[in-house]
């Protein structure tokens, strides 16, 4: 069973940035990883995912430019930078992974259902 723990959310002002953490328990090298945001009273949202092999990444167009999702397979964990952080960022932040095949290697998806393994997030919170 794989775990999933997120750090490094808190309450930052507008404008700033936070980075957030996602540590993996087991073989990250077999999972392609993607971050989901849920406000009080809306859907979880895709916000990025990185492929198996680190060579695709997508961004929700809300985040495109302002945020960078990473992975460090030695470190087992997954980053998500943020920067230029808006009020409408405000959430809580999880990480999600999925079984990927080495054949599917650069398949990067920011659908929930496809995800496995969950983890129950940090929360962000932006405000002056």
């Amino acid at each position: 069973q794989l775990q999933l723990v997120e750090s490094g959310g808190g309450l930052v002002q507008p404008g700033g940035s936070l980075r957030l953490s996602c540590a993996v328990s087991g073989f990250l090298s077999d999972y392609a990883i993607g971050w989901f945001r849920q406000a009080p009273g809306k859907e979880r949202e895709g916000v990025s995912c990185i492929s198996l092999s680190g060579d695709t990444t997508n961004y929700a167009d809300s985040v495109k430019g302002r945020f960078t999702i990473s992975r460090d397979n030695a470190k087992s964990t997954i980053y998500l930078q943020m920067t230029s952080l808006e009020p409408d960022d405000t959430a809580l932040y999880s990480c999600a992974a999925f079984v990927t095949p080495k054949s599917q290697q650069s398949l990067c998806i920011m659908t929930a259902y496809n995800y496995d393994y969950w983890g129950e997030g940090t929360q962000v919170t932006v405000s002056a």
